[in-house]
C-alpha cells in the first residue's frame, strides 16, 4: 500500500496543480460562465473520465509509447488540435445566440458536453506523459504492486480534480450570472471562449514530447 506520508504529499501537490490555471480548468470556468453550473460539472466529469484512461496508460506502461514514438505522439496531438479548433469554431459560430442561464440543459446537451470534455482530455498526449512522470514520484517499490499504487493515486487525483474544477465552474457561474443579462457580454464571452480554445490548440500544436 501507499505510505501515508507519500499520500499526503501527493494530495497537496495535486490540489495545487488543479488550482493552477491550465487548459482544462479554464475551459470548465468558461462553461460555468456561459452556460450553467450543471454544464461545468458535466464537463468536469467528462475531463476526469479521460484521466482514468491516462492513469491506466501510465500504470501499465502504455504512455511510454507516446514518450518514445514521435509519430504516435504527433498523431494524437494533431487530432487534439483539430478537435479544439472545431470547438472554438462552434463557440464563435453561435456567439450571437441569446443565452438564458435559467434554461435547463437537455440530456442530449449534457451528454454532448460530457463527450466533449472526455475527448479534449484523451486527445492530449502530454497528459499521459505528465502522469507517467508525476505518479511514480509518490510510488515505492518496497510497498508492493506498483501499478495498483499508481491507479490509487490516479483515482485520488481524479476526485480532487472533480472537486476543484466543479468549484471553479460553479464560482464562475455565480460571478457571471448578473453580467450575462447583457447580450453584448454574452457575445464577448463566446468570442473569448473561442480565442481560449484556439490558443490552447496552438499551444498543443507547438508542444514537444
Amino acid at each position: 500500500m501507499i505510505e501515508l506520508s507519500n499520500l499526503y504529499m501527493f494530495i497537496l501537490a495535486s490540489f495545487l496543480l488543479c488550482l493552477a490555471p491550465g487548459p482544462d480548468n479554464i475551459y470548465v470556468l468558461t462553461q460555468g460562465m456561459t452556460k450553467s453550473k450543471k454544464a461545468a460539472i458535466i464537463t468536469t466529469l467528462g475531463l476526469c473520465t479521460g484521466l482514468i484512461i491516462h492513469t491506466s496508460a501510465a500504470a501499465f506502461g502504455i504512455s511510454v509509447i507516446f514518450k518514445t514514438s514521435q509519430i504516435a505522439f504527433d498523431i494524437v496531438k494533431y487530432l487534439g488540435v483539430a478537435y479544439l479548433l472545431y470547438i472554438a469554431y462552434q463557440a464563435f459560430k453561435h456567439k450571437d445566440e441569446p443565452l438564458d442561464l435559467k434554461t435547463k440543459s437537455s440530456k442530449k446537451d449534457l451528454k454532448a458536453l460530457y463527450i466533449k470534455g472526455f475527448l479534449m482530455n484523451i486527445l492530449n498526449p502530454k497528459v499521459s506523459i505528465f502522469f507517467l512522470a508525476f505518479l511514480p514520484q509518490f510510488v515505492s517499490v518496497e510497498n508492493g504492486n506498483v501499478p495498483l499504487q499508481m491507479v490509487i493515486l490516479g483515482l485520488v487525483f481524479m476526485i480532487l480534480t472533480i472537486i476543484v474544477f466543479s468549484s471553479i465552474g460553479i464560482a464562475g457561474n455565480l460571478l457571471s450570472s448578473k453580467l450575462l443579462n447583457n447580450q453584448k457580454i454574452v457575445k464577448y464571452m463566446n468570442i473569448l471562449t473561442s480565442l481560449v480554445l484556439v490558443s490552447l490548440g496552438i499551444k498543443l500544436a507547438l508542444s514537444e514530447r
